[in-house]
């Protein structure tokens, strides 16, 4: 499996573009619900949504709360440690804890979080979603195998957050006001 994950990896770095490299650099960078801003719209914005910013800076803080206890387990090594001809092109780190990928399980997270509050574009929110852990990827950072633990991960976690009080009083008052701003009923 990890000869054809790295196969994977290393015909994604040949044919990625410039635009395409650019895109996974900023996600790489951005770790925010307003990821989402492409699917959202230009009123998707921090100073206009201070609820759903809370809201979300909540949910990307309980990733580590999933992921990191696997990533410690598992301390799978990062593709450009088990294979040093490849050349990712986001940050990377010395550290074996590859799986499962933490910025993928924030994405799904936040994707999740959004489908909720604006269940029309629930569909676009997630194929953003599947196309921020792909970016994982194009970045040479991850495996396959990684984003899609990462997803299960974070199906687990946001049936517990969901569960709980202060996620759904945080979750009903930002829809609210995310659904203010962007005009819907």
């Amino acid at each position: 499996m990890v000869k054809a994950e790295l196969a994977e990896l290393h015909q994604i770095e040949l044919a990625r573009t410039p635009a395409q490299v650019a895109a996974a650099q900023a996600d790489d960078a951005e770790e925010d619900i307003f990821v989402f801003r492409t699917v959202l719209g230009a009123k998707f914005t921090a100073e206009a949504l201070p609820l759903t910013a809370a809201l979300g800076a909540h949910v990307h803080s309980d990733e580590p709360v999933a992921s990191n206890g696997l990533k410690a387990l598992f301390a799978r090594p990062r593709p450009y440690q088990f294979d040093a001809t490849l050349h990712p092109v986001c940050k990377t780190t010395a550290e074996h804890n590859s799986y499962p990928s933490g910025h993928t399980v924030s994405g799904y997270l936040l994707a999740f979080t959004l489908a909720e509050m604006v269940p029309e574009r629930r569909k676009e929110i997630l194929e953003r979603a599947d196309d921020y852990a792909h970016n994982r990827l194009v970045c040479g950072v991850h495996y396959q195998s990684d984003t899609v633990a990462s997803r299960t991960v974070a199906y687990a976690a946001f049936g517990y957050m969901l569960a709980t009080p202060r996620f759904q009083m945080e979750l009903a008052a930002a829809r609210a006001e995310l659904r203010g701003v962007l005009g819907l009923k």
